[in-house]
Protein backbone atom coordinates (compact mmCIF):
# COMPACT_ATOMS: atom_id res chain seq x y z
CA UNK A 1 0.00 0.00 0.00
CA UNK A 2 0.69 3.23 -0.47
CA UNK A 3 0.73 5.53 2.78
CA UNK A 4 3.63 7.90 2.44
CA UNK A 5 2.28 10.78 2.39
CA UNK A 6 -0.02 10.36 5.59
CA UNK A 7 3.33 8.68 7.09
CA UNK A 8 5.97 11.42 6.26
CA UNK A 9 2.79 13.79 7.61
CA UNK A 10 2.74 12.14 10.79
CA UNK A 11 6.90 11.88 11.35
CA UNK A 12 7.42 15.28 10.94
CA UNK A 13 4.27 16.34 13.31
CA UNK A 14 5.92 13.90 15.38
CA UNK A 15 10.04 14.68 15.38
CA UNK A 16 9.49 18.17 17.15
CA UNK A 17 7.92 16.40 19.79
CA UNK A 18 11.70 14.34 20.56
CA UNK A 19 12.60 16.81 23.65
CA UNK A 20 8.79 16.69 25.58
CA UNK A 21 9.09 12.76 25.35
CA UNK A 22 12.57 12.84 26.68
CA UNK A 23 14.06 11.08 23.43
CA UNK A 24 16.96 13.82 22.63
CA UNK A 25 19.70 11.95 24.81
CA UNK A 26 18.36 8.69 23.53
CA UNK A 27 19.50 9.42 20.25
CA UNK A 28 22.22 7.60 18.96
CA UNK A 29 25.44 9.23 18.80
CA UNK A 30 26.33 9.70 15.13
CA UNK A 31 29.92 8.18 15.25
CA UNK A 32 27.41 5.15 16.03
CA UNK A 33 25.22 5.29 12.96
CA UNK A 34 25.54 1.79 10.78
CA UNK A 35 25.95 3.47 7.73
CA UNK A 36 27.01 7.42 6.60
CA UNK A 37 23.72 7.58 5.33
CA UNK A 38 22.14 6.92 8.93
CA UNK A 39 24.67 9.04 10.59
CA UNK A 40 23.73 12.33 8.60
CA UNK A 41 19.65 11.39 9.18
CA UNK A 42 20.74 11.06 13.02
CA UNK A 43 23.10 14.09 12.75
CA UNK A 44 20.36 16.50 10.92
CA UNK A 45 17.08 15.27 12.98
CA UNK A 46 18.92 16.29 16.26
CA UNK A 47 19.90 19.45 14.94
CA UNK A 48 16.10 20.59 12.94
CA UNK A 49 14.07 17.99 14.77
CA UNK A 50 12.67 17.43 10.73
CA UNK A 51 13.59 14.86 8.12
CA UNK A 52 16.06 15.76 5.81
CA UNK A 53 14.31 17.56 2.31
CA UNK A 54 15.93 15.16 0.29
CA UNK A 55 14.32 12.33 2.33
CA UNK A 56 11.17 14.12 2.10
CA UNK A 57 11.43 14.94 -1.72
CA UNK A 58 12.26 11.38 -2.48
CA UNK A 59 9.84 9.40 -0.02
CA UNK A 60 12.06 6.09 0.11
CA UNK A 61 12.80 5.45 3.94
CA UNK A 62 10.58 4.08 6.15
CA UNK A 63 9.31 4.70 9.41
CA UNK A 64 11.22 1.57 11.38
CA UNK A 65 14.08 2.42 9.35
CA UNK A 66 14.19 5.94 10.36
CA UNK A 67 13.85 4.91 14.03
CA UNK A 68 16.23 2.11 14.14
CA UNK A 69 18.76 4.58 12.97
CA UNK A 70 18.05 7.18 15.81
CA UNK A 71 17.50 4.10 18.52
CA UNK A 72 19.54 1.43 17.20
CA UNK A 73 18.89 -1.64 20.28
CA UNK A 74 17.55 0.87 22.20
CA UNK A 75 13.78 -0.91 22.55
CA UNK A 76 12.45 1.03 25.21
CA UNK A 77 13.10 4.49 22.95
CA UNK A 78 12.09 2.62 19.95
CA UNK A 79 8.32 1.75 21.49
CA UNK A 80 7.92 5.62 23.18
CA UNK A 81 8.67 7.05 19.20
CA UNK A 82 6.64 3.87 17.67
CA UNK A 83 3.28 5.73 20.65
CA UNK A 84 4.12 8.91 19.61
CA UNK A 85 4.02 8.19 15.55
CA UNK A 86 0.62 6.67 15.77
CA UNK A 87 -0.55 9.75 17.93
CA UNK A 88 0.35 11.28 15.47
CA UNK A 89 -0.59 9.26 12.39
CA UNK A 90 -4.11 9.08 13.52
CA UNK A 91 -4.78 12.93 12.32
CA UNK A 92 -3.20 11.56 8.92
CA UNK A 93 -4.38 8.50 8.08
CA UNK A 94 -7.16 7.15 6.15
CA UNK A 95 -5.77 8.45 2.35
CA UNK A 96 -4.52 4.98 1.04
CA UNK A 97 -3.61 4.02 -2.58
CA UNK A 98 -1.93 0.40 -3.75
CA UNK A 99 1.36 0.81 -4.14
CA UNK A 100 1.96 0.01 -7.78
CA UNK A 101 -0.78 -0.37 -10.51
CA UNK A 102 -2.32 -4.20 -10.67
CA UNK A 103 -1.29 -5.35 -7.07
CA UNK A 104 -4.69 -6.83 -6.05
CA UNK A 105 -4.35 -8.67 -9.57
CA UNK A 106 -0.97 -10.29 -8.33
CA UNK A 107 -1.85 -11.40 -4.96
CA UNK A 108 -5.17 -13.31 -6.83
CA UNK A 109 -2.88 -14.92 -8.68
CA UNK A 110 -0.50 -16.12 -5.61
CA UNK A 111 -4.02 -17.24 -3.88
CA UNK A 112 -4.70 -19.12 -6.92
CA UNK A 113 -1.47 -20.57 -6.82
CA UNK A 114 -2.32 -21.72 -3.66
CA UNK A 115 0.03 -19.97 -1.68
CA UNK A 116 -0.56 -18.67 1.69
CA UNK A 117 -0.08 -15.07 1.89
CA UNK A 118 0.37 -12.77 5.19
CA UNK A 119 1.13 -9.18 6.08
CA UNK A 120 3.67 -8.50 9.00
CA UNK A 121 3.76 -4.47 9.73
CA UNK A 122 4.54 -2.72 12.50
CA UNK A 123 1.60 -0.99 12.08
CA UNK A 124 -1.19 -0.73 14.60
CA UNK A 125 -4.69 -3.35 13.89
CA UNK A 126 -6.12 0.21 14.07
CA UNK A 127 -4.92 1.59 11.12
CA UNK A 128 -4.14 -1.39 9.09
CA UNK A 129 -7.54 -2.43 9.36
CA UNK A 130 -9.18 1.14 7.78
CA UNK A 131 -6.72 0.75 5.17
CA UNK A 132 -7.06 -2.72 4.18
CA UNK A 133 -11.18 -2.05 4.05
CA UNK A 134 -10.39 0.88 1.94
CA UNK A 135 -8.63 -0.82 -0.79
CA UNK A 136 -11.13 -3.67 -0.09
CA UNK A 137 -8.54 -6.35 0.45
CA UNK A 138 -9.79 -7.71 3.77
CA UNK A 139 -10.25 -10.99 2.33
CA UNK A 140 -7.26 -11.50 0.48
CA UNK A 141 -4.69 -12.51 3.41
CA UNK A 142 -4.51 -15.23 5.14
CA UNK A 143 -3.31 -13.85 8.27
CA UNK A 144 -2.14 -10.16 9.42
CA UNK A 145 0.00 -8.89 11.96
CA UNK A 146 0.53 -5.87 13.71
CA UNK A 147 2.73 -4.07 15.59
CA UNK A 148 0.76 -3.85 18.89
CA UNK A 149 0.10 -7.26 18.34
CA UNK A 150 3.86 -8.28 18.53
CA UNK A 151 6.10 -8.94 21.49
CA UNK A 152 8.57 -6.14 19.79
CA UNK A 153 8.29 -4.16 16.59
CA UNK A 154 10.49 -4.90 13.50
CA UNK A 155 13.50 -5.47 13.12
CA UNK A 156 13.22 -7.65 16.08
CA UNK A 157 12.45 -11.09 14.46
CA UNK A 158 9.51 -11.70 16.93
CA UNK A 159 6.51 -10.50 14.88
CA UNK A 160 8.00 -13.16 12.01
CA UNK A 161 8.07 -15.72 14.75
CA UNK A 162 4.89 -15.25 16.20
CA UNK A 163 3.00 -15.25 12.74
CA UNK A 164 5.02 -18.72 11.59
CA UNK A 165 3.67 -20.43 14.80
CA UNK A 166 0.14 -19.11 14.54
CA UNK A 167 0.47 -20.70 10.78
CA UNK A 168 1.98 -23.97 12.11
CA UNK A 169 5.11 -23.75 10.11
CA UNK A 170 8.95 -23.49 10.97
CA UNK A 171 11.29 -21.30 9.45
CA UNK A 172 12.86 -22.10 6.01
CA UNK A 173 13.89 -20.87 2.33
CA UNK A 174 9.94 -21.60 1.29
CA UNK A 175 8.34 -18.53 3.36
CA UNK A 176 9.37 -14.89 2.00
CA UNK A 177 9.15 -11.56 3.71
CA UNK A 178 9.31 -9.22 1.04
CA UNK A 179 9.61 -5.37 2.20
CA UNK A 180 11.21 -2.55 0.91
CA UNK A 181 13.78 -1.83 4.00
CA UNK A 182 16.55 -2.60 5.59
CA UNK A 183 14.19 -2.80 8.94
CA UNK A 184 12.80 -5.71 6.68
CA UNK A 185 15.51 -7.37 5.74
CA UNK A 186 17.21 -7.33 9.38
CA UNK A 187 13.69 -9.17 10.68
CA UNK A 188 13.88 -11.93 7.99
CA UNK A 189 17.53 -13.09 8.20
CA UNK A 190 16.95 -13.08 12.44
CA UNK A 191 13.88 -14.75 11.79
CA UNK A 192 15.59 -17.73 9.84
CA UNK A 193 13.64 -16.44 6.32
CA UNK A 194 14.77 -15.12 2.71
CA UNK A 195 14.24 -11.45 3.01
CA UNK A 196 13.13 -10.12 -0.70
CA UNK A 197 13.69 -6.78 -1.15
CA UNK A 198 10.64 -4.89 -3.12
CA UNK A 199 12.93 -1.76 -4.39
CA UNK A 200 9.86 0.42 -3.78
CA UNK A 201 12.34 3.71 -4.13
CA UNK A 202 13.95 2.43 -7.19
CA UNK A 203 16.83 2.72 -5.86
CA UNK A 204 20.24 2.21 -8.00
CA UNK A 205 21.98 -1.23 -7.98
CA UNK A 206 24.85 0.79 -6.18
CA UNK A 207 22.99 1.94 -3.61
CA UNK A 208 21.38 -0.82 -2.60
CA UNK A 209 24.75 -2.08 -1.71
CA UNK A 210 25.10 0.50 -0.03
CA UNK A 211 22.61 0.26 2.10
CA UNK A 212 23.82 -3.23 3.34
CA UNK A 213 27.74 -3.20 2.59
CA UNK A 214 28.50 -0.62 5.46
CA UNK A 215 30.04 -2.55 8.59
CA UNK A 216 27.21 -4.60 10.35
CA UNK A 217 25.00 -4.97 7.85
CA UNK A 218 26.85 -7.07 5.19
CA UNK A 219 24.76 -10.35 6.39
CA UNK A 220 21.64 -8.83 6.05
CA UNK A 221 21.56 -8.05 2.32
CA UNK A 222 18.76 -9.41 0.72
CA UNK A 223 18.51 -13.13 -0.90
CA UNK A 224 16.57 -11.56 -4.04
CA UNK A 225 15.55 -7.95 -5.15
CA UNK A 226 12.29 -6.84 -7.27
CA UNK A 227 11.32 -3.68 -8.59
CA UNK A 228 7.65 -4.74 -9.15
CA UNK A 229 5.47 -7.33 -8.98
CA UNK A 230 6.34 -8.56 -12.15
CA UNK A 231 9.86 -9.15 -11.33
CA UNK A 232 8.63 -10.57 -7.75
CA UNK A 233 6.17 -13.47 -10.29
CA UNK A 234 9.26 -13.98 -12.12
CA UNK A 235 10.95 -14.81 -9.70
CA UNK A 236 8.58 -17.53 -8.69
CA UNK A 237 8.55 -18.84 -11.48
CA UNK A 238 12.01 -19.37 -11.91
CA UNK A 239 12.38 -21.39 -8.17
CA UNK A 240 9.26 -22.73 -8.16
CA UNK A 241 8.45 -26.80 -9.05
CA UNK A 242 6.71 -27.35 -12.66
CA UNK A 243 3.34 -27.58 -11.46
CA UNK A 244 3.69 -24.76 -9.13
CA UNK A 245 5.08 -22.80 -12.06
CA UNK A 246 2.08 -23.54 -14.51
CA UNK A 247 -0.65 -22.38 -11.90
CA UNK A 248 1.50 -19.11 -11.23
CA UNK A 249 1.33 -18.64 -15.17
CA UNK A 250 -2.07 -19.73 -15.82
CA UNK A 251 -3.30 -16.93 -13.55
CA UNK A 252 -0.67 -14.43 -14.20
CA UNK A 253 -2.02 -10.91 -14.88
CA UNK A 254 -0.93 -9.28 -17.96
CA UNK A 255 2.74 -7.65 -17.74
CA UNK A 256 2.60 -3.57 -16.36
CA UNK A 257 5.28 -1.34 -17.85
CA UNK A 258 8.16 -1.06 -15.46
CA UNK A 259 7.80 1.64 -12.84
CA UNK A 260 9.99 5.13 -13.20
CA UNK A 261 12.14 6.58 -10.10
CA UNK A 262 10.86 9.75 -8.50
CA UNK A 263 12.38 12.94 -10.41
CA UNK A 264 16.07 13.79 -8.30
CA UNK A 265 15.61 16.96 -5.71
CA UNK A 266 16.95 20.03 -7.15
CA UNK A 267 20.29 20.66 -5.51
CA UNK A 268 21.85 23.89 -5.20
CA UNK A 269 24.05 24.72 -8.09
CA UNK A 270 26.08 27.79 -7.27
CA UNK A 271 29.29 25.82 -6.80
CA UNK A 272 30.41 26.96 -9.92
CA UNK A 273 31.74 29.78 -8.60
CA UNK A 274 34.12 28.42 -7.50
CA UNK A 275 35.94 29.58 -10.79
CA UNK A 276 35.58 33.21 -9.83
CA UNK A 277 36.30 33.02 -6.41
CA UNK A 278 39.35 34.84 -4.66
CA UNK A 279 41.61 32.51 -3.02
CA UNK A 280 40.97 33.37 1.40
CA UNK A 281 43.73 34.25 3.50
CA UNK A 282 41.03 35.01 6.48
CA UNK A 283 38.42 33.05 6.89
CA UNK A 284 35.55 34.46 9.00
CA UNK A 285 32.90 32.00 10.48
CA UNK A 286 29.12 32.47 12.12
CA UNK A 287 28.72 30.76 15.29
CA UNK A 288 24.90 29.37 15.48
CA UNK A 289 24.07 26.73 13.06
CA UNK A 290 27.39 27.35 11.24
CA UNK A 291 29.96 25.97 13.43
CA UNK A 292 27.67 25.60 16.97
CA UNK A 293 24.35 23.88 17.30
CA UNK A 294 22.41 25.38 19.71
CA UNK A 295 19.20 25.71 18.39
CA UNK A 296 17.14 24.45 21.58
CA UNK A 297 18.16 27.17 24.04
CA UNK A 298 17.43 30.12 21.04
CA UNK A 299 13.94 28.97 20.03
CA UNK A 300 13.40 28.38 23.58
CA UNK A 301 14.53 31.96 24.20
CA UNK A 302 12.75 33.10 21.12
CA UNK A 303 9.38 31.26 22.19
CA UNK A 304 9.91 33.47 25.41
CA UNK A 305 10.37 36.94 24.04
CA UNK A 306 7.87 37.44 21.53
CA UNK A 307 5.20 37.73 23.94
CA UNK A 308 6.05 40.63 25.83
CA UNK A 309 6.69 42.74 22.20
CA UNK A 310 3.69 45.12 23.56
CA UNK A 311 4.94 45.41 27.08
CA UNK A 312 8.51 46.60 25.35
CA UNK A 313 6.50 48.80 22.88
CA UNK A 314 7.81 46.58 20.15
CA UNK A 315 4.36 45.35 18.94
CA UNK A 316 3.98 48.97 16.62
CA UNK A 317 7.67 48.64 15.27
CA UNK A 318 6.93 45.49 13.11
CA UNK A 319 7.39 46.22 9.93
CA UNK A 320 4.27 46.69 7.23
CA UNK A 321 3.37 43.06 5.50
CA UNK A 322 4.42 44.95 1.81
CA UNK A 323 7.70 45.73 3.01
CA UNK A 324 8.18 41.93 3.47
CA UNK A 325 10.49 40.19 1.13
CA UNK A 326 8.51 36.73 0.84
CA UNK A 327 5.14 35.38 1.34
CA UNK A 328 6.96 32.95 4.22
CA UNK A 329 7.65 36.39 5.30
CA UNK A 330 4.81 37.70 5.38
CA UNK A 331 3.44 34.93 7.17
CA UNK A 332 5.99 35.03 9.97
CA UNK A 333 5.25 38.17 10.61
CA UNK A 334 1.38 37.97 10.54
CA UNK A 335 1.49 35.06 12.60
CA UNK A 336 3.74 36.98 15.37
CA UNK A 337 1.43 40.09 15.32
CA UNK A 338 -1.79 37.99 15.97
CA UNK A 339 -0.54 35.32 18.65
CA UNK A 340 2.69 36.55 19.64
CA UNK A 341 4.68 33.84 19.25
CA UNK A 342 6.62 31.37 16.49
CA UNK A 343 4.29 30.18 13.41
CA UNK A 344 4.53 26.36 14.26
CA UNK A 345 6.11 25.36 11.34
CA UNK A 346 9.30 28.19 11.79
CA UNK A 347 10.05 25.56 15.39
CA UNK A 348 9.57 22.30 13.19
CA UNK A 349 11.63 23.70 10.28
CA UNK A 350 14.71 25.22 13.26
CA UNK A 351 16.15 26.29 10.12
CA UNK A 352 15.72 30.47 10.42
CA UNK A 353 18.30 32.15 12.85
CA UNK A 354 16.98 34.75 15.61
CA UNK A 355 18.72 37.28 13.36
CA UNK A 356 17.03 36.60 10.10
CA UNK A 357 13.68 36.48 12.61
CA UNK A 358 14.62 39.98 13.80
CA UNK A 359 15.10 41.35 10.20
CA UNK A 360 12.05 39.85 9.27
CA UNK A 361 10.07 41.54 11.88
CA UNK A 362 11.63 45.18 12.46
CA UNK A 363 13.65 45.52 8.98
CA UNK A 364 15.57 48.51 8.76
CA UNK A 365 14.58 50.04 12.66
CA UNK A 366 18.17 49.12 14.04
CA UNK A 367 16.87 50.77 17.67
CA UNK A 368 13.98 47.96 17.64
CA UNK A 369 16.14 45.44 16.85
CA UNK A 370 18.75 46.05 19.48
CA UNK A 371 16.06 46.38 22.30
CA UNK A 372 14.60 42.63 20.94
CA UNK A 373 18.12 41.31 20.96
CA UNK A 374 18.54 42.73 24.75
CA UNK A 375 15.05 41.22 25.57
CA UNK A 376 16.35 37.70 23.86
CA UNK A 377 19.28 37.66 25.79
CA UNK A 378 17.67 38.51 29.08
CA UNK A 379 15.56 34.98 28.12
CA UNK A 380 18.76 33.45 26.85
CA UNK A 381 19.76 32.99 30.31
CA UNK A 382 17.91 30.74 31.19
CA UNK A 383 18.35 28.08 29.02
CA UNK A 384 22.32 28.81 27.31
CA UNK A 385 25.02 26.21 28.42
CA UNK A 386 24.61 23.44 26.22
CA UNK A 387 26.50 23.40 22.76
CA UNK A 388 27.40 21.06 20.51
CA UNK A 389 29.56 21.00 17.11
CA UNK A 390 27.61 21.54 13.91
CA UNK A 391 28.71 18.50 12.60
CA UNK A 392 31.53 16.11 13.32
CA UNK A 393 35.05 17.17 13.00
CA UNK A 394 34.61 20.57 12.54
CA UNK A 395 37.86 20.68 15.31
CA UNK A 396 40.05 19.50 13.03
CA UNK A 397 38.64 21.23 10.22
CA UNK A 398 39.11 24.30 12.05
CA UNK A 399 43.34 23.05 12.84
CA UNK A 400 43.50 22.00 9.07
CA UNK A 401 42.66 25.57 8.05
CA UNK A 402 45.10 27.18 10.65
CA UNK A 403 48.02 24.62 9.43
CA UNK A 404 47.68 25.99 5.71
CA UNK A 405 48.63 29.73 7.57
CA UNK A 406 44.86 31.35 7.46
CA UNK A 407 43.70 33.15 9.56
CA UNK A 408 40.57 32.08 11.53
CA UNK A 409 37.95 33.84 13.01
CA UNK A 410 34.27 34.08 14.49
CA UNK A 411 31.52 36.21 13.94
CA UNK A 412 28.18 36.46 16.16
CA UNK A 413 25.69 38.15 17.01
CA UNK A 414 25.58 36.10 20.34
CA UNK A 415 26.67 38.59 22.87
CA UNK A 416 30.07 38.04 24.25
CA UNK A 417 28.65 36.56 27.48
CA UNK A 418 27.24 33.73 26.26
CA UNK A 419 29.38 33.33 23.13
CA UNK A 420 32.36 32.98 25.37
CA UNK A 421 30.79 30.50 27.57
CA UNK A 422 29.79 28.20 24.36
CA UNK A 423 33.37 28.72 23.25
CA UNK A 424 35.21 27.40 26.23
CA UNK A 425 32.58 24.41 26.74
CA UNK A 426 32.37 22.94 23.22
CA UNK A 427 33.93 19.74 22.97
CA UNK A 428 34.66 19.88 26.75
CA UNK A 429 37.78 21.43 26.29
CA UNK A 430 36.60 24.46 24.17
CA UNK A 431 37.92 25.79 20.79
CA UNK A 432 39.95 28.97 22.21
CA UNK A 433 43.03 28.51 21.01
CA UNK A 434 41.76 28.12 17.19
CA UNK A 435 40.29 31.78 16.53
CA UNK A 436 42.63 34.96 15.37
CA UNK A 437 39.97 36.66 16.13
CA UNK A 438 36.18 36.46 17.82
CA UNK A 439 33.67 39.70 17.57
CA UNK A 440 30.96 39.20 19.41
CA UNK A 441 27.09 41.29 18.63
CA UNK A 442 27.75 43.32 21.98
CA UNK A 443 31.24 44.52 20.71
CA UNK A 444 29.73 46.79 18.16
CA UNK A 445 26.93 49.66 17.88
CA UNK A 446 25.51 47.59 15.29
CA UNK A 447 25.12 44.03 14.29
CA UNK A 448 24.54 41.78 11.32
CA UNK A 449 23.54 42.50 8.65
CA UNK A 450 25.44 45.90 8.64
CA UNK A 451 29.29 45.95 8.40
CA UNK A 452 30.52 46.66 11.67
CA UNK A 453 31.45 43.52 13.21
CA UNK A 454 33.26 42.18 9.95
CA UNK A 455 35.37 45.72 10.03
CA UNK A 456 36.02 45.38 13.47
CA UNK A 457 37.42 42.44 13.42
CA UNK A 458 39.65 43.09 10.01
CA UNK A 459 41.22 45.77 11.95
CA UNK A 460 41.88 43.25 15.01
CA UNK A 461 43.58 41.30 12.52
CA UNK A 462 45.54 44.53 10.95
CA UNK A 463 44.05 43.61 7.66
CA UNK A 464 41.90 45.16 4.57
CA UNK A 465 38.48 44.69 3.72
CA UNK A 466 39.67 42.78 0.59
CA UNK A 467 37.83 39.56 -1.30
CA UNK A 468 40.53 37.20 0.08
CA UNK A 469 38.36 37.54 3.35
CA UNK A 470 35.44 34.94 3.28
CA UNK A 471 32.78 34.80 6.04
CA UNK A 472 30.89 31.48 6.29
CA UNK A 473 27.17 31.56 7.41
CA UNK A 474 23.84 30.26 7.27
CA UNK A 475 21.73 32.80 6.73
CA UNK A 476 20.84 35.67 4.55
CA UNK A 477 22.18 38.08 7.43
CA UNK A 478 25.30 36.98 7.00
CA UNK A 479 25.47 37.37 3.43
CA UNK A 480 24.26 40.70 3.10
CA UNK A 481 26.90 41.59 5.53
CA UNK A 482 29.52 39.96 3.07
CA UNK A 483 28.76 41.37 0.50
CA UNK A 484 27.40 44.99 1.79
CA UNK A 485 31.25 44.77 3.38
CA UNK A 486 32.59 43.44 0.06
CA UNK A 487 34.24 40.23 1.37
CA UNK A 488 33.51 36.96 0.19
CA UNK A 489 30.34 35.46 0.90
CA UNK A 490 30.45 31.61 1.63
CA UNK A 491 26.71 30.41 2.60
CA UNK A 492 26.88 27.29 4.69
CA UNK A 493 23.45 25.15 3.49
CA UNK A 494 23.49 23.36 7.00
CA UNK A 495 19.77 23.34 6.39
CA UNK A 496 20.05 21.76 2.93
CA UNK A 497 17.74 24.28 1.30
CA UNK A 498 17.28 23.12 -2.40
CA UNK A 499 17.73 25.47 -5.44
CA UNK A 500 14.32 27.00 -5.56
CA UNK A 501 13.96 27.46 -1.94
CA UNK A 502 18.02 29.65 -2.59
CA UNK A 503 16.78 31.39 -5.44
CA UNK A 504 13.57 32.37 -3.58
CA UNK A 505 15.77 33.62 -0.47
CA UNK A 506 18.25 35.35 -2.87
CA UNK A 507 16.24 36.28 -5.40
CA UNK A 508 18.90 38.79 -6.62
CA UNK A 509 16.82 41.16 -7.76
CA UNK A 510 16.61 45.29 -7.01
CA UNK A 511 15.21 45.19 -3.86
CA UNK A 512 16.61 42.39 -2.51
CA UNK A 513 20.44 42.32 -4.85
CA UNK A 514 22.58 40.33 -2.56
CA UNK A 515 23.62 36.77 -3.10
CA UNK A 516 26.14 34.58 -1.85
CA UNK A 517 29.55 33.69 -4.03
CA UNK A 518 29.26 29.86 -3.34
CA UNK A 519 27.04 27.40 -1.70
CA UNK A 520 28.14 24.49 0.62
CA UNK A 521 26.45 21.82 1.77
CA UNK A 522 28.50 20.70 4.68
CA UNK A 523 32.18 21.20 5.62
CA UNK A 524 33.60 18.32 3.46
CA UNK A 525 32.02 20.37 0.62
CA UNK A 526 33.95 23.39 1.98
CA UNK A 527 37.72 22.15 2.93
CA UNK A 528 37.23 20.99 -0.77
CA UNK A 529 36.52 24.35 -2.14
CA UNK A 530 39.55 25.55 0.24
CA UNK A 531 41.97 23.73 -1.04
CA UNK A 532 40.71 23.62 -4.64
CA UNK A 533 41.10 27.77 -4.67
CA UNK A 534 44.52 27.32 -3.08
CA UNK A 535 45.54 25.02 -5.72
CA UNK A 536 44.16 27.04 -8.36
CA UNK A 537 45.75 30.03 -7.46
CA UNK A 538 48.88 28.29 -7.17
CA UNK A 539 48.53 27.10 -11.02
CA UNK A 540 48.09 30.23 -11.83
CA UNK A 541 51.20 32.08 -10.22
CA UNK A 542 53.66 29.02 -11.23
CA UNK A 543 51.76 29.76 -15.15
CA UNK A 544 52.62 33.82 -14.42
CA UNK A 545 56.29 33.29 -13.55
CA UNK A 546 56.86 30.81 -16.48
CA UNK A 547 55.44 33.37 -18.93
CA UNK A 548 57.65 35.63 -17.19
Amino acid sequence: MNTLDAMYKAIEDMLPRLEELDLIDRIKPAEEAASQDDEKLVRYIRIYRHLHPKILAEQRVSRTDIFDALFGDDTVATSIAHRAYNDSYREHYGDVTPYQDGVYDFLCCLKQAGIKLGVVTNRIREFLDHELMAVGWQDIFDITYCGNEAESYKPAPSPLLEVMAKLGVSPGPDIWYVGDSVTDMVTAKEAGIPGVFYNAGLWSQDAIAKMFYDPGRERYYPAALVDDFDQLLDLMIEVSLQGESRCIRASRPERLPARQPPPPRIEPDWHPAVVNLTPPEIILFDWHATLADTLDAMYHAVDDMLPELEEMGLLDKLVAAEDCKSPEDIKLLEHVKAYGKLHPKIKIDRKISRTDIFEVLFGENDVAKRRAHKEFNRHYRNYFGTVLPFEPNIKNMLMGLRELNLKVGVITNRDREFFMHELSVIEDTGWAELFDTCICGDDTERRKPHIDQIEKALQNLHEPIHPNVWYVGDSTTDTIASKTAGITSVFFNGAQWDQPWLSKIFPGNERYPHKPDVVVNDFSEFWALVLTCRKKAAAEKYRARDAS
